[in-house]
């Protein structure tokens, strides 16, 4: 891996200026266009075409972007102190902080870091703009979260006027204009290694992993480095005398695959920087889910049934949007000692509907809470589906009732009202209890 900001660059292939998108002769050490001295060579940079492109500390860069006042600040946008960290800048990763992370943990490493509630309309907003700058370079865009994604440029130099690497280049530069945000991008022959790539030169990166290095690169690596190769999977491997990427890549194929199946053969090929997943433009989703964390740890079964119904709200209004149906309802429960847990349940049929969805993650809280106080206090409560189908196959389902139909026109057509004179105006005492406390939701496609 080449990277930028270097004196000593490449001697062969062309100089790539990234605060212009000038493709500039080899050894030269600024810009013969703009005088900058952010080049980047490579001897494959005119070959490749697959990049995968990150915002850098997402929330926190627009939350800066619209206070300049918290430029050097350590920022953290988040919820209160029971809540998590949803993202943080990159001063605030100088004290340890990370996504995820309990914000009482967080605010103990970093006491005096600013704390901003989440504007996810905010965050869309950019998010948008950033995909409809995406689309007019290539249709082969495929996101893999509100930050981040996949962009396949092959063939499209006559079309830009130029590399991949340049129209990338320029794409980042558009993005810091037009959203006041910085991008790191990863640019290889597939997809494993550019996103491998987009984090080795963070903030306002841009990094290269050729085809040539690709083998040396990952050899000197944990075997925990591939993704999907969780903490058992590594420790086995270790166990059994694969340490290192380098250790899989002298091994014998049939030997691994005898011994790990189809995970064997997955490592081994991506130990050599084989990867021949194509960029999707249509991400399937896999799953709908929304969780809150309470204010405070709750025990009453009741309360938490009202949590529960308000999840079940946002998530079956949202597969109803996607014009999606689940089959699989799942209920995730956290302790106060952060101990997660999750039940879930196979329906005869997939649904959208909320009486559904709630009832059945209603029917999984009664079986882990039968009495109407729990002797375990909770912090989190969420609710999800997954199997999913289009909403369309409610209806081919042989075993879906018309009951479940005369309930769904039922849920239009309040859906309808509240969208028209809002949410207060029409339901039962649960609607109304659910809506009162304000929790911190959070919600996300899988």
């Amino acid at each position: 891996m080449i990277s930028p900001d270097k004196d000593d660059l490449a001697t062969t292939g062309l100089c790539l200026c990234r605060d212009c998108g000038t493709e500039n002769s080899p050894n030269t050490k600024r810009c013969g266009a703009c005088g900058s001295r952010r080049l980047l060579s490579h001897p494959e940079l005119p070959t490749l075409s697959i990049a995968h492109m990150d915002c850098d500390a997402f929330f926190a860069a627009v939350e800066k972007r619209d206070n300049p006042a918290l430029a050097d600040q350590p920022v953290i946008v988040g919820g209160g102190r029971r809540g998590v960290v949803s993202t943080c800048c990159y001063i605030a990763r100088t004290y340890g902080i990370r996504s995820a992370m309990p914000m009482f943990k967080a605010l103990d490493r970093c006491p005096h870091a600013v704390v901003v509630k989440p504007h996810f309309e905010k965050y869309t907003e950019a998010a948008r703009t950033i995909r409809a700058e995406m689309d007019k370079l290539t249709p082969l865009v495929q996101p893999l979260s509100i930050d981040e994604a996949f962009l396949d440029l092959t063939g499209t130099e006559k079309l830009h006027g130029g590399i991949p690497a340049a129209t990338l280049a320029k794409l980042a530069l558009t993005i810091e204009e037009k959203v006041g945000i910085t991008v790191s991008v990863g640019l290889s022959h597939n997809k494993f290694l550019a996103k491998t790539a987009s984090d080795l030169d963070k903030p306002r990166g841009f990094a290269v992993i050729g085809r040539a290095e690709t083998k040396s690169f990952l050899a000197s690596k944990p075997a925990s480095f591939v993704f999907g190769v969780g903490t058992s999977f590594a420790t086995k491997l270790e166990r059994d005398g694969f340490r290192t990427l380098k250790d899989i890549q002298e091994a014998d194929v049939k030997t691994l695959i005898r011994r790990y199946g189809e995970h064997g053969l997955r490592l081994y090929r991506l130990a050599h920087g084989e990867d021949d997943r194509p960029v999707k433009p249509d991400r399937e989703t896999k799953s709908i889910s929304g969780e809150t964390t309470f204010s405070d740890d709750m025990t009453g079964r009741e309360a938490l049934e009202d949590r529960l119904y308000a999840m079940a709200v946002k998530v079956t209004g949202r597969a109803k949007d996607k014009e999606l149906a689940g089959r699989v309802v799942t209920l995730k429960l956290k302790t106060a000692g952060f101990k997660s847990l999750t039940r879930r349940k196979t329906l005869p049929h997939h649904t959208n509907l909320l009486g559904v969805v709630f009832e059945t993650g209603l029917e999984l809280l009664r079986e882990e809470i039968p009495g109407p106080r729990s002797n375990t206090a909770y912090r989190l409560i969420g609710i999800g589906v997954s199997d999913l189908a289009p909403a369309a196959a409610m209806d081919a389902d042989f075993l879906f009732p018309d009951a479940h139909r005369r309930l769904g026109a039922q849920e239009d057509a309040i859906s309808s009202i509240r969208a028209r004179f809002g949410d207060d105006v029409i339901g039962t005492m649960r609607d109304k209890r659910a809506v009162r406390p304000r929790q911190r939701p959070g919600s996300e496609d899988k």
